[in-house]
């Protein structure tokens, strides 16, 4: 799927453990993914065949961001279908420190949005993030998710519960 000019999402392959050995090295990305705290090639591809399971049970969509110009991976998109029987899913998104700052995420995230509602059809999108995580916020509302309130104690991150910001997103909310 093309996220635009310059991206595409793509499912994982074991080619990307460069990337998930990046992603766990980052301070934050292990304390609120399934990414290895601790990278070893088994923690690693043992992340990327969950990713696989994922998308073959149909419990969600996790794609890899990767750059057209040089096929670099670069982080991933990932749409959640835990809650779909009650009209919604969840998306969450990460990316290696070097493309950050680049609007890839919300390139990325746009594109799982449209897919979301028009292949889809799923009535309601949402996404959490901490308040401090002011690049997720703008990517978030970038895209056109609308802040909808805080969370108090809502995900355990690492070794404490952590506020959230719950944003959401209905189709008529795409332009």
């Amino acid at each position: 799927m093309a996220a635009d000019d310059r991206f595409l999402l793509r499912p994982w392959e074991l080619g990307d453990l460069p990337l998930v050995r990046e992603a766990s090295s980052d301070d934050y990305i292990p304390l609120i993914t399934t990414v290895p705290a601790t990278y070893s090639q088994e923690a690693g591809e043992a992340f990327v065949r969950r990713q696989w399971e994922r998308a073959s049970t149909g419990s969600g969509y996790p794609f890899v961001i990767v750059r057209i110009e040089d096929g670099r991976p670069l982080g991933t998109v990932g749409l959640w279908l835990k809650d779909q029987g009650e009209g919604r899913a969840s998306l969450g998104y990460w990316l290696a420190g070097a493309a950050r700052g680049q609007g890839v995420a919300a390139q990325a995230l746009s594109a799982v949005v449209r897919w979301a509602f028009g292949d889809l059809q799923i009535p309601r999108l949402q996404l959490y993030v901490e308040p401090w995580n002011t690049a997720s916020v703008r990517t978030a509302e970038r895209v056109g998710f609308q802040r909808e309130g805080l969370l108090r104690s809502w995900q355990q991150v690492g070794e404490e519960r952590r506020d959230m910001f719950m944003y959401s997103m209905l189709g008529v909310d795409l332009s």
